[in-house]
């Protein structure tokens, strides 16, 4: 049975709620966080290893790609952090309804942001 119904898959012209937004970013922190635990680890070995590896760890990362690199991974922590304390939220029964769940998306966001700069902060 073919379905005689337009397909729209130009998502520039798709318009997502927060809440969707959320969704998503959610699910990105959560990958970037488990490339970055790889890279973490690495460094925590290499540094563990000698002087000489703790040197070259420190070298790489006090480079501005390496504070930006952290930045990210930072930002991506707070983010998730938050966004999974507000799905935690709604499976304990809060934020359920719609106006409510757009409002502590568009919370998290501010949040995050907030979060990000103090990292930014810290680093820099």
């Amino acid at each position: 049975m073919k379905k005689q119904r337009p397909v729209n898959l130009e998502l520039t012209s798709i318009s997502f709620p927060a809440t969707a937004i959320s969704s998503i970013l959610h699910r990105i922190s959560g990958v970037i966080m488990l490339v970055a635990l790889g890279m973490l680890i690495w460094a925590l070995a290499t540094s563990l290893q000698s002087a000489e590896g703790f040197a070259m760890v420190h070298d790489l990362f006090t480079s501005f790609i390496a504070k930006f690199i952290a930045w990210g991974i930072l930002t991506a922590l707070g983010y998730h952090v938050l966004a999974g304390v507000r799905h935690m939220c709604m499976d304990m029964g809060y934020f359920e309804e719609l106006n409510s769940g757009r409002v502590s998306a568009k919370a998290v966001f501010v949040l995050a942001i907030l979060l990000s700069v103090l990292a930014g902060v810290w680093l820099w």
